[in-house]
């Protein structure tokens, strides 16, 4: 063999110098082109390197966190994210499960500075036989960069990709410690079930804390960063078993475990447990909290809100908010009881203690305590009320009330009572009975030359709360107009403030995951009323409740409302307030309008339906607090004179007896003074006469002199005739002196 090349060589001996010059060239020209693939390849992977994301910059690694929702009284109310994190630092994650991901993951993560050179060696030669990059050899340091920094680009699996994610990897190395690195990573990772990062899974495979895992359960979870959804231990216990006991061996190779732990790790059955809360949603007071989720998009960016790690602090307080359920489920929770709308304010603050807004939210997320708008009915004529005193007009101000009522609006606009006819009474009485002529005739006695009635009453429905459109129509005296539930108890809270109305308040504060403070509520009330006018309103509501319509919403505490019915009963309303809370509840079928005619036997009014519940909320919510009355004020001073006079007539007396016409004349709105006189033909203590005569002009609130039958005067007794003196006898003569002569 060895001659024979040898004598090869010797008979190319000759051509061989041509061979060797060709050897020259071509070793030449291969010189060039590895120097020139060099230079081409140095700027090929510079040309990869820009526009690098700011690997300064903190912001750049920032992951989606959840957003915390609490509860006035410290309860976690709901989670929101679209990454399923709660990041917490390296303390308060289990050692276990930061070494079985190193030795899983990265086992010379502590070695190398980012990139692991053996690693890609190794993975390079297994894509190029195979012709793909599905061999990443990634550290655990790329990983982190893969999920953070270059996460918009991971679609893009290229050498171009791979270069970039090398070259952040280095850079991070330098400017971080690997625990740090390590924390970061292990706050990023996905680990299945929609959890990213070890707290997240540890609660949603274990029902535990990530510093709380077990050897056997920080194996289980560093075993699923492989592949989160084929080894779930709850589609796959078998398959997740398998890869536990990997990660356990590797454990032991990387001599992180000692023999005798492996050995009563592997032994270890897997035992999941979710936790009792579910990983992502809502845990409690759902209408509300669907409600906070409304206000904070229109405060923050949507990717903020659920994304930003936010803790909302809220004002609902779960123990009043389970009262609420309670109190309706307890009158109306069997199936085909109509729907119920509940919210309960703080009316010092504005604050939403409670909120009931539907049956069922996993069926049904449509909240009626904010959304649905339904008519008012005669709870609206609150407003009314309001509207008038502040016009001057006294609580004692006398009404028509009989029915029907025909207001000259075009056309016509006719008002009949529910009860028949009401006759003439005072505004005090006619709320107290809700009495709709005497409100339908109120608000058009409103009108004067600049404004209608039903222009004023909308001003005071929005000033006191209000925010639903109120069209200047004369028919909202009686609730034509849908308004919500929580617009109901924010109005009706500004009289139980005397007059000061603050905005609906559910969000207190916003803290980030910083604890910087990015939101902070500053209730500040604002003056609608005078408290004058607010303490008169409440007076004459306070009689709804003792004499009035809604005495089944009597608690045994100083408290003011308004019932409210709508037309063919499909809607039926109570609002009340005491000093410490306002409280509105709708009853209605919420899917379709239907009467309620029969609902448990009753007929559906608000006094029937809804203010039992109002009742029954409040006995529990303020049962812990003190029986406080509202503040007293002055009275207004009641300047109103019809536009068509300055007086009003003078009711018929005449015939009636004292305590009817004492009655009669106070309910028109008049005082009376009683002068009894004598009379043959009127009985005794009946009306003789009156001054001013019945239908003759009198003042609002004059008096009338009230003539009271004594019946017919007595015959004088006959003058005695006088007894005639008896004559004067004359007197007798005295007897005769004897004649005798005294003897000498």
């Amino acid at each position: 063999m060895s001659s024979y090349r040898r004598r090869t060589r010797r008979n190319r001996r000759t051509p061989g110098l041509n061979a060797a010059r060709v050897a020259a060239v071509l070793l030449a020209l291969t010189l060039i082109m590895v120097l020139a693939g060099a230079v081409t390849a140095v700027a090929v992977v510079q040309s990869w390197l820009t526009n690098l994301p700011d690997y300064e910059s903190p912001e750049a690694f920032e992951v989606a966190q959840t957003t915390r929702i609490w509860s006035a009284d410290g309860v976690l109310l709901a989670r929101l994210y679209l990454e399923n994190r709660t990041i917490v630092p390296m303390s308060e994650i289990s050692t276990d499960l930061a070494n079985a991901v190193v030795a899983t993951e990265d086992e010379r993560f502590y070695e190398h500075s980012g990139v692991d050179i053996l690693g890609i060696a190794r993975a390079l030669v297994i894509d190029i036989t195979t012709g793909s990059l599905d061999e990443g050899a990634s550290t655990i340091t790329q990983q982190y960069v893969d999920n953070t920094l270059l996460r918009d680009e991971r679609t893009s699996r290229s050498f171009e990709y791979k270069a970039r994610e090398a070259f952040l990897a280095l850079e991070l190395e330098k400017r971080k410690s690997k625990e740090d690195i390590l924390g970061l990573y292990l706050n990023t990772i996905y680990l299945g079930e929609g959890a990213y990062g070890a707290q997240a899974a540890s609660k949603t495979y274990f029902a535990k804390n990530a510093s709380e895992l077990t050897l056997p359960e920080a194996a289980l979870l560093a075993g699923l960063a492989q592949a989160p959804s084929r080894l779930s231990p709850y589609d796959n216990p078998e398959g997740a078993l398998v890869r536990r006991n990997l990660v356990l061996s590797r454990m032991l190779t990387n001599e992180f475990i000692t023999q005798e732990q492996y050995d009563a790790a592997v032994e270890t059955p897997i035992e999941p447990k979710r936790s009792a809360e579910p990983d992502q949603g809502v845990y409690r007071a759902h209408y509300f909290v669907s409600h906070v989720k409304k206000l904070l998009q229109q405060e923050f960016s949507q990717a903020l809100v659920f994304q930003g790690g936010l803790d909302v602090h809220t004002t609902i307080d779960t123990r009043i908010q389970k009262m609420a359920e309670d109190s309706v489920k307890g009158h109306l929770g069997q199936p085909g009881d109509p729907d119920v709308a509940l919210v309960s304010i703080d009316p010092r603050d504005g604050s939403i203690k409670a909120m009931y807004g539907g049956k069922d939210f996993s069926t049904n997320k449509f909240n009626l305590a904010t959304q649905g708008r339904r008519q008012p009915g005669s709870s609206f004529k609150m407003f009314v009320l309001v509207t008038a005193l502040e016009n001057g007009m006294p609580p004692y101000r006398y009404v028509d009330g009989s029915s029907p009522a025909r207001i000259p609006t075009n056309p016509p606009w006719v008002v009949s009572n529910s009860g028949g006819s009401g006759g003439r009474m005072t505004l005090e009485s006619g709320t107290r009975g809700s009495v709709n002529t005497v409100f339908a005739r109120l608000i058009w006695d409103l009108n004067d030359d600049e404004e209608t009635g039903a222009e004023k009453v909308a001003k005071t429905a929005r000033r006191m709360g209000i925010t639903s459109e109120i069209p200047p129509y004369p028919s909202i005296a009686l609730g034509s107009q849908n308004v919500t539930v929580l617009e109901m108890a924010s109005a009706y809270g500004t009289l139980a403030t005397n007059g000061v109305h603050f905005a609906p308040m559910a969000i207190t504060k916003v803290v980030d995951p910083k604890g910087d403070v990015v939101f902070e509520a500053k209730p500040d009330g604002i003056r609608a009323l005078e408290p004058e006018i607010a303490y008169a309103a409440t007076s004459v509501l306070k009689g709804v409740i003792t004499g009035g319509t809604a005495r089944s919403a009597n608690i045994g505490r100083p408290a003011a409302g308004k019932t409210g019915t709508s037309q063919n009963y499909r809607d039926a309303w109570f609002c009340g307030y005491t000093p410490q809370l306002s409280t509105a509840v709708w009853v209605g079928y919420y899917e379709k309008e239907t009467p309620m005619r029969s609902v448990r036997g009753m007929r559906g009014f608000g006094g029937t339906l809804a203010a039992p519940i109002w009742a029954a909320f409040n006995k529990k919510a303020l049962a812990k607090e003190p029986k406080l009355d509202f503040e007293k004020q002055d009275k207004p001073k009641y300047t109103w004179k019809p536009a068509w006079s300055s007086s009003d007539e003078s009711p018929d007396l005449v015939g009636l007896t004292k305590g009817q016409a004492t009655k009669a004349a106070k309910a028109a709105g008049f005082t009376v003074k009683f002068v009894e006189i004598w009379n043959a033909t009127v009985p005794v203590g009946h009306v003789v006469s009156q001054t001013p005569k019945a239908g003759g002009a009198i003042r609002f609130g004059g008096q009338i002199t009230i003539m009271i039958s004594k019946g017919a005067e007595p015959a004088p007794e006959p003058t005695p005739k006088p007894t005639p003196k008896p004559p004067t006898p004359e007197p007798e003569p005295p007897p005769p002196t004897p004649d005798t002569t005294p003897t000498p």
